[in-house]
């Protein structure tokens, strides 16, 4: 990682050519399958390329490959599908600098802008309008050492922070990170939007997480995957 945030195979910035792009894997329109605006219709881009590998990653196929396209091209493909909720994801998609520049643009034009982003590249430089859905690392991803813990001090009221847990120890650890750093008291006196636990698909007990929670007596907001349930665990573009 570079001292900007950006990773070594991220494109270059704005400077580096006078027609901004970036490379995108995929750009389809789906139904919202996490956070809190789940269930929505949304449009999704999908950057590709990815300075992680989690162990239990379902879009290795956005690590490499994708399709050089223009930030005016993006955002003609995104207003012609015309959905008001777009999420930017990956990948990692702040590891490119253009991603800066495209939700800046959509936010221009009127559309309700998720950023998904793991939290392992710094999230400072977004527009304050964008919503962020930073997805910290527990250990069971294996990139638990991958987490910038100095963007917990760059969230906004209107962000969320998402876990993915793998067993057991992965949900202590959470907890105990969600106490450390006062995130629980920062989602009770609204400086929060949520704090959200999402099973590894297939690889947790769903009641025996939602047991964990009631147990965990913390704010936690239990979510699964939408998507998969209605189109299946491997299908691409939804």
């Amino acid at each position: 990682m570079s001292a900007s945030g950006a990773w070594p195979g991220a494109e270059p910035g704005p400077a580096g050519g006078p027609e901004p792009f970036l490379r995108i894997t995929e750009i389809f329109h789906s139904i919202q399958g996490e956070s809190t605006w789940a269930g929505l219709p949304c449009t999704f881009v999908r950057i590709t390329g990815c300075p992680l590998r989690c162990v239990w990653c379902d879009t290795t196929y956005s690590f490499h490959g994708g399709e050089r396209m223009t930030l005016d091209r993006i955002v003609a493909e995104v207003e012609e599908i015309g959905t008001p909720l777009v999420e930017i994801t990956g990948g990692e998609p702040l590891a490119h600098p253009n991603a800066f520049s495209l939700v800046e643009r959509l936010l221009d034009d009127g559309f309700t802008v998720l950023i998904e982003t793991s939290g392992a590249v710094t999230i400072e430089p977004r527009d304050p309008r964008a919503h962020v859905v930073m997805d910290l690392k527990c250990p069971g991803s294996g990139e638990v050492e991958k987490n910038l813990w100095s963007n917990l001090d760059h969230l906004l009221p209107h962000d969320e922070v998402k876990f993915v847990v793998a067993d057991r120890a992965d949900f202590d650890w959470m907890c105990d990170r969600i106490r450390e750093h006062g995130l629980d008291v920062r989602l009770r006196d609204g400086r929060l939007r949520a704090l959200l636990v999402s099973p590894v698909w297939d690889e947790v007990d769903l009641e025996l997480l939602a047991s964990w929670i009631l147990e965990s007596d913390l704010p936690l907001r239990f979510q699964t995957q939408i998507h998969k349930a209605i189109w299946g665990p491997e299908r691409m573009g939804v």
